[in-house]
């Protein structure tokens, strides 16, 4: 088996950052004619930086918008022999052409090619993970069973009837499948697992390697397919060739600093679907240099926890989006962070405040009209806070 799924995995950043801004501003055009939208110019989009000008598209507006235009909300798809459905209800396109979501170098990574039938535990219905991953391993060559999920026992005699020898699926769904198998008597070939929609817990990873069984990690939505993979050396996850992903300000479309949390944004680059600055509502971090494997392209930490951090204080919502406002409202504010408390049986709010100079007077007053709530201001030194990622912090317990 080859190294490398393809080239691009290995190429030089300017020649993915010349390759990326061609597509985007060919997609920005593309999305542009068919909303009549006022996003700026493809000629004003001369470098990748300049993705800030563009909104930011969360799912409650794909979720609006597919209302007002159905099915899919006005964004230009062709191509498209599947029509899915998420929690929304949320309606995505699906293609067969050639690794549509881009799942193929992923299960490349973990060593599955033309040798290989994959057992694939993912759902295929109404939502497209199991045709995600069937795309990926006819990209690669491997066959493929399409067992769903459920019926375990079946699972079983079917993976040792057939010779499976990879799984696809959640993490925890393998170890239903082989405690069975042991328990039944059965010996399995399964020696590949590719995994996502879940948390692969370390444990759980040592359990299945000493199995004998290579255990990797993807990380894909329905929206968007494939983002980003594990390799072999399993150092963060590879950010996938399609894609250009930003990690920002929850609440905002504004950039984090270089390996700081923040919610990330994903541009797909696919001319069948092209989403673009799409909020995951995810938050991860770049991490450094390149990865051990020899892929060139940038790399993420993983899934580290939600951005949505809304939360309900004293009966009234807040929202990143505010704490956003609060801080742009005052140019002396760096950064902002609301902690949820309780003391008395009763919620208490701080709001705490990086700032150079300013007044804390003018800010409290900036906290109520915001955010709609009075609470304690708390103004600290720049770099006092942590970069992890929270705006909103709820330490209320409720044993």
């Amino acid at each position: 088996m080859a190294s490398f799924f393809d080239d691009l995995e290995t190429r030089s950043d300017d020649a993915r950052s010349a390759d990326h801004l061609a597509a985007l501003q060919a997609r920005v055009a593309q999305v542009a004619a068919a909303q009549g939208s006022c996003l700026p110019d493809p000629g004003e989009i001369t470098d990748l930086s300049n993705l800030t000008k563009l909104p930011v598209l969360r799912k409650s507006d794909l979720a609006a918008w597919q209302k007002e235009r159905p099915p899919f909300g006005g964004i230009p798809v062709s191509n498209a022999a599947h029509v899915f459905q998420s929690p929304g209800p949320i309606y995505e396109p699906g293609g067969v052409s050639f690794d549509w979501w881009r799942m193929g170098r992923f299960l490349h990574a973990v060593g599955i090619g033309e040798d290989d039938t994959v057992q694939n535990c993912f759902g295929y219905h109404l939502t497209p993970a199991g045709m995600i991953f069937e795309s990926g391993a006819r990209a690669v060559g491997a066959r493929v069973l399409p067992a769903g999920t459920g019926q375990t026992e079946l699972q079983v005699q079917a993976a040792s009837d057939i010779g499976t020898t990879a799984y696809a699926g959640t993490p925890d769904y393998l170890k239903v499948i082989l405690d069975q198998a042991d328990a039944s008597g059965v010996a399995l070939n399964i020696s590949k697992a590719a995994v996502g929609g879940g948390a692969l817990f370390p444990s759980l990873r040592q359990e299945y390697a000493d199995r004998g069984i290579l255990c990797l990690q993807c990380y894909a939505t329905a929206d968007l397919g494939n983002i980003a993979y594990e390799s072999s050396a399993m150092e963060g996850m590879i950010v996938d060739e399609g894609v250009i992903v930003e990690i920002v300000t929850p609440g905002t479309g504004d950039p984090v600093a270089p390996g700081e949390v923040g919610e990330v944004v994903v541009t797909t680059l696919n001319p069948d679907y092209p989403l673009i600055r799409f909020a995951t509502g995810d938050l991860s971090a770049v991490m450094p240099g390149q990865s051990p494997c020899g892929r060139t392209n940038m790399r993420i930490k993983g899934w580290m926890g939600r951005a949505d951090q809304t939360t309900k204080i004293k009966g009234m919502f807040v929202r990143p989006e505010q704490v956003a406002a609060l801080v742009a409202r005052h140019p002396e504010i760096d950064r902002a962070r609301v902690i949820a408390g309780r003391a008395g049986e009763q919620d208490t709010m701080i709001v705490q405040i990086e700032a150079t100079g300013g007044n804390a007077e003018a800010f409290a007053e900036s906290v109520a009209s915001v955010l709609k709530l009075k609470g304690e201001v708390v103004v600290v030194a720049p770099g006092t806070l942590p970069r992890d990622g929270l705006v909103i912090e709820d330490q209320r317990t409720y044993d």
